[in-house]
């Protein structure tokens, strides 16, 4: 399936999203829970400078004690003890305000970076175990950008997000109930306008979803074309691809620019809007409390108190379109994030599957036939058995069919119709954990990971013992390379083991063959890019991991097949011939001979 493909469809179903993101939450739910329930004193603490202006108007500047009689005790505050006990109030709590928003910032960060992780766990895991095929179609860019960033955009924000709703929600109570207290008929006004500042809500939203999406889509082609700039940066100064690498970059780049003020236009009027609202809300208060005031209905510090409670009330209101985009860019990714844990690895074991243990008969191709598109056949009919300890090789015009046909074998990728067996049984019937620890497969183009000699090699057998590891070494014909590494084996190989010849990297991918230790072998071009001399050391290497194993073998190089028990002739995807060289090479007009001659012919001019 083609990630590019997929839109967040679900990014407004709100419900469902957070019923999927629940199981994330769940193991954290004390900490988050603790988190809201600070949240709400944090919010409601938002009100007490306003609160505290009715007073401080009404008795500071307005030289007035206060008189309060609590259980016959009367209280008297006068006018300077009343300007001093006020702001130190203020400031008492705005302290306890500040370490409550601390204390709440900290479990946000936490928990969002915990849920972040297990979201990314459980993502990367199921990336492994995707098909081939998969990664055949989706490019390095966007399953970074679909695996790595949007879980991170998702997950980080959640908690933080739902906080800050939280925190504001109560906010505005607090405030709302500073502005009853000061006037209810002001309070009406309010609550009024701030219905209407949320009209504008609505209209926005699928855009501002349009506009994530395809945002993040060509944040993935960027990461791609940086990708692909790396890995092949000597084809692209060989052939001087520096401007067609630039162009690129650059329309991506512009496209996301574009996208940027496109929805900026759509919602950047918002902002404005909530201004004009609010100040009109601001000025309808004021006439209406100059008249109150004047009718005696309310004190200026009730009205101070009521107009600094507002002020408060619609400053988030007025960023409500940052606020919103931001949001529903979380819920984007979010949608974008459970539609990757909706896929479905094409390639998995059945119920109860069979174990593989060991190999002691046949393998066998039955009508064997696949297609990679609809319609579009790659083999055809495939009908061929290769007996325990049996060398074949597969050769063929390019194009034929030859590495799909050994592809099939551990199920990189499932055939449409006929059946492989290994045994008698169907490979679809074993479990493919047990099919493929007992096949072995060395490439062209081998990849060694980050790490050292001796980690890539154990990677064929972890469990395998030193003395193992020594052997699969001398077998590989590596003894006297890593004998001159400072750290022999402990030498850390640079990214995709490019410190290393292409000769080295073959025998090390070679050795973690040998270590292995399967007794089905698959040999897919692995000497074709090598130089005559590399590729004799890399010869007797693969002579020994041949020994006593059944083989299959993909060579472009006639010469190097030559030993096989049988060659197997594909030809645009079907059978054509099949038996040793001196049988097939006695074929008059034949394939392999026709293949053999022209190669032979070739060697000779380029000789």
């Amino acid at each position: 399936m083609k990630l590019s493909a997929t839109t967040a469809k679900n990014s407004f179903k709100y419900g469902w999203l957070l019923s999927r993101i629940c199981p994330y939450l769940k193991p954290y739910w004390f900490r988050i829970l603790l988190g809201f329930l600070i949240a709400i004193p944090l919010g409601l603490l938002d009100g007490v400078t306003a609160f505290a202006l009715k007073p401080y108007m009404d008795y500071v500047v307005g030289s007035k004690v206060f008189e309060y009689t609590f259980l016959n005790y009367k209280i008297v505050i006068t006018s300077l003890q009343m300007s001093i006990l006020i702001p130190i109030g203020v400031i008492l709590f705005a302290a306890f305000q500040g370490i409550l928003r601390y204390i709440n910032g900290y479990l946000s960060t936490w928990t969002s970076q915990r849920i972040t992780n297990d979201v990314k766990f459980d993502l990367f895991d199921k990336l492994i175990h995707m098909q081939p095929q998969f990664f055949d179609e989706n490019s390095s860019g966007i399953i970074i950008s679909r695996y790595m960033n949007d879980p991170q955009t998702a997950s980080a924000g959640i908690v933080e997000q739902i906080k800050t709703i939280t925190t504001s929600i109560f906010g505005a109570l607090g405030l709302i109930c500073v502005m009853i207290y000061s006037s209810w008929k002001l309070a009406i006004i309010g609550v009024i306008v701030l219905c209407v500042a949320f009209i504008p809500v609505a209209i926005l939203r699928k855009r501002i979803k349009d506009a994530s999406n395809k945002n993040m889509v060509i944040g993935g082609n960027i990461t791609t074309n940086i990708n692909e700039t790396y890995a092949g940066n000597k084809v692209m100064t060989a052939y001087e691809l520096q401007e067609h690498q630039n162009k690129y970059f650059k329309e991506q780049t512009w496209q996301s620019f574009n996208i940027n003020m496109s929805l900026y236009k759509r919602t950047g009027w918002m902002s404005p809007i909530m201004h004009i609202i609010a100040s009109v809300g601001v000025a309808t208060v004021l006439g209406v409390g100059t008249y109150l005031i004047n009718m005696g209905e309310m004190t200026a510090g009730s009205f101070a108190s009521f107009v600094t409670s507002l002020l408060l009330l619609y400053k988030p209101i007025k960023t409500l379109g940052y606020t919103l985009t931001t949001i529903q860019n979380l819920f984007v990714a979010l949608g974008r994030v459970f539609e990757l844990f909706d896929l479905k690895a094409e390639i998995t074991d059945k119920e109860n599957p069979i174990k593989l243990n060991g190999f002691n008969d046949k393998i066998e191709f039955k009508n064997v036939c696949f297609e990679y598109y609809p319609n579009t056949p790659v083999l055809k009919n495939i009908n061929l058995t290769v007996p325990k300890n049996e060398t074949i090789a597969i050769v063929g015009n390019s194009g034929g069919g030859k590495t799909t046909l050994v592809n099939l074998i551990p199920r990189f990728y499932d055939i449409k119709s006929g059946s492989i067996t290994i045994d008698g049984n169907d490979i679809r019937d074993l479990s493919i954990s047990s099919l493929r620890h007992n096949i072995a497969m060395v490439f062209q183009d081998n990849f060694l990971y980050s790490g050292t000699i001796e980690e890539n090699i154990m990677m064929g057998n972890p469990d395998a013992t030193p003395e193992e590891l020594l052997k699969a070494i001398e077998y590989a014909h590596l003894t006297e390379m890593i004998d001159e590494l400072p750290d022999r084996e402990k030498t850390v190989l640079g990214e995709r083991g490019l410190t290393l010849s292409g000769g080295q990297r073959q025998r090390v991918a070679i050795a973690r063959a040998l270590i292995r230790n399967a007794p089905i072998i698959i040999l897919d071009e692995a000497t074709s890019a090598l130089d005559n001399e590399s590729e004799a050391i890399v010869q007797k290497a693969i002579d020994n991991l041949m020994k006593n194993k059944t083989v299959f073998i993909i060579a472009h190089r006639l010469s190097t097949i030559k030993n096989a028990d049988r060659i197997a002739v594909i030809n645009e995807g079907e059978l054509v011939e099949l038996g040793s060289h001196n049988e097939l090479i006695s074929i008059p007009n034949g394939h392999y001979k026709l293949l053999y001659e022209m190669q032979f012919k070739n060697q000779e001019i380029t000789a």
